[in-house]
């Protein structure tokens, strides 16, 4: 047959790699014809007859039968057409071209097939995943294998259980042979149960037991499906996106944590299909109905001690089975029980439960004040029975507990709640109940002044956008002055500011010109004494002011809320202001439920003393320190002193330093008027930068709070302290030794005798941050006028408890209008004359003055609201009085 005349004609089952010599195919498939080429090629040597050429694979050339005719090379006849199949579902090829071909040498075939692999211009094409194929082959086969061990495991219980049934009937059919020979009655044929109906339906049972096989093997195809996906993929698609397997893991991890129910849902789905298949299982092994058998089922999850009485193999399996699973539920249930309460313990620990209060006073922030603030608060919730303080900060909510309870003092019934969180977040604020705080206390940070306002300005903004609305107001602890107007303008009629170096500053200035002050304003201002109330009396109506003085026993008027000025409070107004409707009167009383109007007493009329009063005479003042605010200090003092007055300024600051720092402040040095300005510079804590001073000439010494150190409290009592005690050791060097002097328990001999005699020449006001420090300062008397953080905390717990009262407070800080002013006895008074304090009292009123209290000369502590004020006393010129007076 000539090679050149047959027609090729394609077929799909051939072997696309190479083609095979058709010599060698031309038994098997006649039809199956190839072309070659007829150029001529070189060849080796043919062999003996005895041995064929190359063996009957060999695809390279064809030998004819005759050994005589000369070998000749074949090729296509034309370009052969590559198919491309698609590499998944393709199925390898029977001959592969890395494979050796039978009786040819391994280097010589692989030769020959990169010959004809680039005669016919075709790539040689490898499987990258033929590792995975046979591992997916191997698992399928494993899968397989086990079905069918499963099948024949099946079956033989299936033969067991058939011969044990067949044997039963047989004997139950020799029971019946035996009944009728013994002519029994049909009771026993009856109770034989011999009946063909009472037979259990074999196939059902069989069915159950293959459906719980089934459905117990589909998790291991889907996983496997899923794997072989997954790996199937072209790298190509890999990168693009990710593989199915991981996409699933995404999807049930994304439910597992967006919905909080979605585990003990899972646990629950896992039990009900545990009960059923097992309960098939065991339907098809038992003779027990399906309903019994779900209940076997759930015996055995619950208990797994209850398949001891199983006696069958089958019946064995299963139980053993499903008791299995059900300590596996049982361990996964008692794990989320035991997660739940941890993590719920652990919410309550670290403070993330809601507070679910009314009414309560609510603190944001940390700082150092907050104890004198919780002690102001529970002191005034004393009367009440006690209240419910919340206090959040951005702090751990046990560290909070733990200083909270190391405060030495009695909360007299309050309740303090800490809670962990930030009060930017509005999440967080809804947690603590802020809409239904009746007053919201923003305290400030310690450390930077205007990072300290700023975060007090985005929690005002935060308390603004609570959706709810805020039934109370909020109290804003502030550093700088300068922030007070852009926190007013965020927060609006909501917000009450206090600004906590103005008061300190302020105070310090009113004290220094006026010695002893400092404890009057910490009985006003904190409740364990009396402090300001506002209140309306209807039966007050129409009465003039002069009459309202005397109508208090047990408290003593001191201003009008006027109800026609929209609420505007006025201090110390005229004698002859009648009460309107609607106006509320302001009065200083220990408490705001221990006071009420009486009838007016008999008091003799109070004879009207003229005294000229003395000019203000000038100053001599030393600051010792720098704070951020002294721009504001001066001003203030400025408008209090003499003309001619002089302000020493005692630092470490440089001098050109000093006045950038002032002119940035907003103060123009040329436009202070009472007072000159002396700059020294030197360390307030070094003995002889301070010898170099006048210190013995000064009339009072301001002691400030360093900025340098203001930071950290202790730091900078600790240089107050050292401060105080260097400038009394000078003093007491200097000046005169008296030798009557005996306060206290010192001899005049010892180091602190002779300063306690050294305050009497001075007035030192040193400004103390922590309430300890002022504690030890004043017991040891040689500073009897020490300001400290616990007014400002007084002042916030004042605020929060009415918010009306800042507006009283405002005044009695400012420049201008009334201020608390002592005054001597002399201008109300003659010596030895015998009056009660309502009589002295209207001597006051006719020099526009509202007497509030008094301090007798030979006591330490004025006395502010007294008692029995239509008592007679016999009184000195050395008494003072306190008074609400119009500043001078």
């Amino acid at each position: 047959m000539s090679l050149d005349s047959d027609s090729a004609v394609p077929s799909s089952s051939r072997d696309w790699y190479f083609p095979s010599p058709p010599f060698i195919h031309a038994a098997k498939s006649p039809k199956y014809h190839r072309r070659f080429s007829t150029n001529p090629r070189p060849s080796p040597p043919l062999p003996t007859d005895s041995q064929p050429p190359f063996g009957p694979a060999t695809p390279f050339r064809a030998v004819s039968s005759s050994s005589s005719a000369p070998p000749r090379t074949f090729s296509h006849d034309r370009p052969r057409r590559r198919v491309d199949f698609p590499r998944r579902r393709e199925k390898p090829p029977r001959n592969d071209v890395n494979q050796p071909v039978s009786g040819v040498p391994d280097g010589l075939s692989k030769k020959r097939s990169e010959a004809s692999a680039a005669v016919s211009g075709e790539k040689v094409i490898s499987f990258s995943g033929l590792g995975f194929k046979l591992r997916w082959k191997m698992a399928f086969s494993v899968a397989i294998l086990m079905t069918v061990l499963s099948s024949v495991v099946y079956q033989n219980f299936c033969l067991h259980s058939q011969v044990n049934e067949l044997q039963d009937y047989i004997s139950k059919l020799e029971l019946r042979l035996q009944a009728y020979n013994s002519l029994e009655s049909m009771e026993l044929i009856a109770s034989s149960g011999l009946e063909d109906d009472d037979l259990p339906n074999r196939s059902l049972k069989r069915l159950a037991l293959m459906v719980s096989l089934m459905f117990l093997s589909i998790p291991l195809v889907v996983f496997k499906y899923i794997d072989y996906v997954s790996r199937s993929r072209s790298p190509e698609n890999i990168s693009e996106e990710e593989s199915l397997n991981k996409q699933l893991a995404y999807r049930v991890d994304l439910f597992l944590s967006v919905h909080p129910y979605s585990k003990p849902l899972a646990l629950l789905v896992a039990t009900l299909l545990l009960i059923c298949l097992g309960g098939l299982a065991l339907f098809g092994v038992k003779d027990d109905s399906l309903a019994e058998c779900l209940w076997l089922s759930w015996t055995y999850v619950a208990d797994s001690g209850n398949h001891t009485d199983s006696e069958k193999i089958g019946e064995r399996l299963v139980s053993v089975s499903i008791s299995f699973g059900g300590m596996l539920i049982f361990a996964m249930m008692l794990g989320l029980v035991s997660d739940a309460i941890s993590e719920k313990f652990d919410s309550l620990r670290k403070g993330r439960s809601e507070v679910v209060e009314q009414n309560h006073t609510l603190i944001l922030g940390w700082s150092d004040k907050l104890g004198s603030l919780l002690n102001q608060i529970a002191i005034a919730n004393e009367s009440l029975g006690g209240g419910i303080v919340v206090v959040m900060a951005e702090r751990d909510k046990e560290e909070m507990e733990l200083d909270i309870g190391k405060m030495e003092f009695d909360f007299k019934g309050t309740s303090v709640i800490c809670r962990s969180g930030s009060p930017l977040i509005l999440a967080d604020l809804k947690k603590v109940s802020v809409s239904k705080a009746r007053a919201i206390i923003v305290l400030a940070e310690d450390g930077n002044a205007d990072q300290s306002d700023a975060r007090a300005l985005r929690t005002v903004l935060s308390l603004t956008g609570v959706k709810e609305g805020l039934r109370g107001h909020i109290v804003v602890e502030l550093s700088d002055l300068d922030n007070e107007v852009l926190v007013k303008l965020v927060g609006g009629d909501l917000v009450e500011t206090v600004v906590a170096h103005d008061v300190i500053g302020r105070l310090m200035i009113q004290c220094a010109r006026q010695p002893g002050l400092a404890q009057i304003w910490e009985d006003i201002l904190g409740f364990e004494n009396c402090e300001f109330y506002i209140k309306r009396w209807p039966q007050l109506d129409g009465m003039h002011f002069e009459d309202v003085l005397i109508s208090f026993p047990d408290a003593i008027p001191c201003g009008v809320k006027v109800a026609s000025l929209g609420g505007r409070i006025i201090l110390n107004p005229d004698d002859s202001y009648v009460l309107q409707e609607g106006d509320e009167v302001l009065v200083i009383a220990e408490d705001d439920d221990t006071y009420a109007p009486a009838a007016l007493p008999m008091v003799k009329e109070a004879s009207f003393i003229q005294i000229s009063r003395t000019a203000r005479k000038p100053q001599k003042i030393l600051l010792c320190g720098w704070r951020r605010d002294i721009d504001d200090m001066l001003v203030v003092l400025d408008a209090f002193l003499a003309p001619g007055s002089e302000l020493w300024m005692f630092n470490d600051v440089a001098e050109n330093e000093r006045k950038k720092k002032l002119t940035d402040g907003g103060l123009e040095i040329s436009r202070l008027v009472n007072i000159t300005l002396v700059d020294r510079e030197g360390n307030a804590v070094i003995r002889r930068h301070l010898e170099s001073l006048p210190l013995q000439s000064f009339d009072s010494i301001l002691i400030l709070a360093d900025e340098s150190v203001e930071d950290s409290a202790i730091q900078a009592d600790s240089r107050s302290l050292a401060t105080l005690l260097l400038i009394r050791d000078i003093q007491a060097k200097r000046l005169p030794m008296v030798t009557h002097v005996d306060r206290g328990s010192f001899s005049q001999s010892s180091w602190i005798g002779e300063m306690q005699q050294a305050s009497d020449k001075s007035v030192i006001i040193s400004e103390i941050l922590d309430p300890r420090t002022k504690n030890l300062l004043s017991m040891s008397k040689i500073s009897d006028y020490v300001l400290s953080n616990e007014l400002v905390s007084m002042a916030l717990a004042m605020v929060a408890e009415d918010r009306q009262i800042n507006d009283v407070l405002e005044e009695l800080f400012a420049e201008e209008g009334n201020e608390l002013q002592i005054r001597q006895g002399d201008l109300y008074l003659h010596e030895g004359e015998e009056l009660s304090f309502y009589e002295v009292l209207l001597r006051a009123r006719q020099r526009r003055e509202v007497m509030i209290g008094y301090r007798l000369a030979d006591a330490e502590r004025a006395v502010i609201n007294p008692p029995a004020k239509s008592e007679r006393r016999r009184w000195s010129v050395k008494d003072v009085f306190v008074v609400i007076a119009e500043k001078e």
